[in-house]
């Protein structure tokens, strides 16, 4: 609450000095404190002028609210100005159930950009990427509005429609989708297994019970049979807080630092440790990252590569290295406000950087390469059977986790080499003659 004390303090003296910026003359102003009197003068002057001579009048507490806005928009593309439904959303975007299109976005260069679809949801099955810029939402140009203006619109009752224009990268021309409102419920954290010992856990969002929801994931999965490797899927995942992005990566370190941050404000400098306990034993862990993995997904995947204790695999993340305050102003407004930013344990700002993976695999379509003639030994006449039993010819099945998603194709290839070279050399060992 210091910092938010702070900037009502703040707030409170520089309406003092516009009141007087009107009113009194610049010697009266100047003994309000080191504000900048010429620039607030301005600003009340130009106030004055809208309040008087806009074509339509609006009331003075819609003019302060637009600066405000203003203010915000000029900073980063993650500050803002939370009205009471916008103050709403957030928290029914962090508790896991809202209704809307199912989108994280950000602002970039006056267009609404597409951060990450959710899973499960309108956007998503509707084949929305991260990267994506909204150009239209319905009739009304996005050029132009706030980011909160943005999202009431695409925010609205169950089962309604609205027709978005999209704009891709690389692609010359931009397309419509018509997508239909549905109560988004995210399911923080999925499970399974992909072959018997290689698990997959699956974080779409980081939520304030996600730390826990992976831990009881993970011991589901180790109940079941031993874990020979694990895949971490946060591909298109958006973040969200801090704090369960430490829980997260410290079930996979023996202690040491997941994450620290650094701001002007004293209390804005902070270390994030991991407990002292690997809830896996040691297993090997694939981390899958892509455009679309931002902020807390990135905050994991920097911990994880900096103490060695995970492969990362994918393509270069989002690239969100700050940290977001909520700041109430009253009971119904608050402004999100960034006031810190975030680095690795070796001390990388991610910050319009992102985390490069330790192995680039873009996602991509495969498909088998079937010869007109493949001939083998096992079609020869004559041909020697093999000794420990009758011949196969192989089969040129392509397979289905490769085909549907080459990404986790290749993670998992990846845990299964590691694996066989982690029982090589633990039976090279076992098998060294001993000193005597």
């Amino acid at each position: 609450m210091h910092l938010a004390t702070t900037l009502r303090n703040a707030l409170t003296g520089i309406a003092a000095a516009l009141a007087l910026a009107v009113s009194a003359p610049l010697s009266a102003v100047e003994e309000q404190g080191q504000l900048p009197l010429d620039e607030l003068r301005t600003f009340a002057e130009v106030f004055n002028q809208i309040r008087q001579g806009y074509v339509e009048e609006i009331d003075d507490s819609t003019l302060l609210e637009y600066a405000i806005q203003g203010m915000l928009m000029g900073l980063d593309p993650h500050s803002t100005y939370l009205t009471e439904d916008a103050f709403q959303s957030l928290q029914d975007v962090t508790s896991g159930e809202f209704t809307g299109l199912g989108l994280e976005v950000g602002m970039e260069d006056g267009y609404v950009t597409i951060i990450s679809p959710i899973d499960g949801s309108p956007a998503a099955e509707a084949g929305l990427r991260s990267g994506d810029v909204i150009l239209k939402l319905g009739n009304v140009q996005v050029k132009g509005l706030t980011l909160n203006e943005a999202i009431e619109i695409m925010r609205g009752p169950k089962g309604s429609k609205i027709e978005l224009s999209i704009g891709r990268p690389g692609e010359s021309q931009p397309f419509e989708v018509t997508l239909i409102r549905n109560t988004i419920k995210v399911a923080s954290v999925r499970e399974s297994w992909l072959e018997p010992g290689y698990g997959y856990i699956r974080v779409a969002q980081f939520q304030s019970s996600t730390g826990a929801d992976v831990r009881k994931a993970l011991e589901k999965l180790m109940s079941q049979e031993t874990l020979k490797g694990l895949v971490l899927d946060l591909r298109n995942n958006p973040g969200g807080i801090l704090r369960a992005s430490v829980d997260v990566a410290g079930l996979f370190l023996n202690g040491g630092n997941v994450v620290y941050t650094e701001g002007r404000v004293a209390n804005s400098d902070l270390y994030y440790d991991a407990d002292a306990v690997d809830a896996t034993d040691g297993a090997p862990i694939v981390v899958l990252i892509n455009q679309g993995s931002a902020s807390a997904s990135e905050i994991v995947a920097g911990a994880l590569q900096d103490h060695s204790r995970a492969v990362i695999m994918g393509t270069q993340s989002f690239g969100k290295g700050s940290v977001q305050t909520v700041l109430p102003l009253s009971d119904s407004r608050a402004i999100k406000l960034t006031t810190a930013l975030y680095f690795t344990p070796n001390g990388r700002s991610i910050q319009a950087e992102g985390i490069v993976p330790d192995i680039e695999v873009e996602r991509a379509t495969v498909t088998a390469y079937n010869s007109p003639r493949r001939i083998t030994e096992a079609d020869l006449s004559g041909h020697l059977d093999n000794v420990n039993g009758t011949s196969k010819k192989a089969k040129r099945e392509i397979s289905p986790l490769l085909a549907n998603d080459n990404q986790l194709y290749e993670a998992l290839a990846l845990l299964k080499g590691l694996n066989i070279l982690g029982l090589r050399d633990r039976k090279s060992v076992q098998e060294a003659p001993g000193e005597s």
